[in-house]
């Protein structure tokens, strides 16, 4: 399929069979993830990929009983930075300087302009700047599933706090932002697998003559 086509096949599953997406999928999913854009090329998250069906039935009540928790062959928690510090930029930056083969003092303002960029701002504005890259990673992930066939459904239908304390990811200084179960679509169980996608039409989404106020 094109990619119009993985698009137009894609949909929220709201019931997952339960059968195993093939490891090479999987791969190439998270490989996209890592390939996504983000501003300056930080990355301010991490993405917890969750296999462990005891674990997986533990965070189901934390996200309303979805079923797609239980029923997902991986289950990914995307988790954004609580805060950028120093030490994130200083990995940061050695890492570019190993990957790009260069001395770590020519990227001197490079990391000075990151370290007044975090320190200009709250942990929290730091924060919902990172949940945003977070974002970008996500809906890349979206898409990517779609390339492999493989059913994907975006979640923001949980509780924050307690799957933070499940996983303790308060002490890893992250703070989950999204789900995302991957499996394949239960089309018998599922009320909305039948349905047609209902999207804006282009003319009212897409304002393509724009003149200035």
């Amino acid at each position: 399929m094109n990619l119009i086509e993985s698009l137009e096949w894609r949909y929220a599953s709201k019931r997952m069979n339960g059968e195993r997406v093939p490891e090479e999928k999987v791969h190439n999913i998270l490989e996209a993830i890592r390939l996504a854009p983000s501003s300056m090329g930080l990355q301010p998250y991490t993405i917890l990929v969750i296999e462990d069906e005891a674990l997986k039935k533990q965070i189901r009540p934390l996200a309303y009983n979805q079923p797609q928790i239980e029923e997902s062959s991986h289950l990914l928690v995307f988790a954004a930075w609580d805060n950028v510090t120093p030490q994130h930029i200083e990995e940061y930056i050695n890492n570019t300087a190993e990957v790009r083969n260069v001395a770590v003092e020519t990227l001197n303002d490079f990391k000075n302009s990151l370290l007044n960029m975090a320190e200009n701002r709250t942990q929290e504005e730091n924060f919902n700047w990172a949940a945003r890259q977070a974002y970008i990673a996500f809906g890349t992930a979206l898409v990517a599933a779609a390339a492999e066939r493989v059913d994907a459904t975006p979640m923001e239908g949980f509780s924050p706090e307690k799957l933070d304390e499940l996983l303790g990811l308060n002490e890893k200084g992250l703070k989950s932002v999204t789900l995302l179960p991957l499996g394949y679509r239960d089309a018998e169980n599922d009320w909305l697998a039948k349905l047609p996608k209902v999207r804006r039409v282009k003319e009212k989404l897409f304002i393509t003559e724009v003149v200035p106020a």
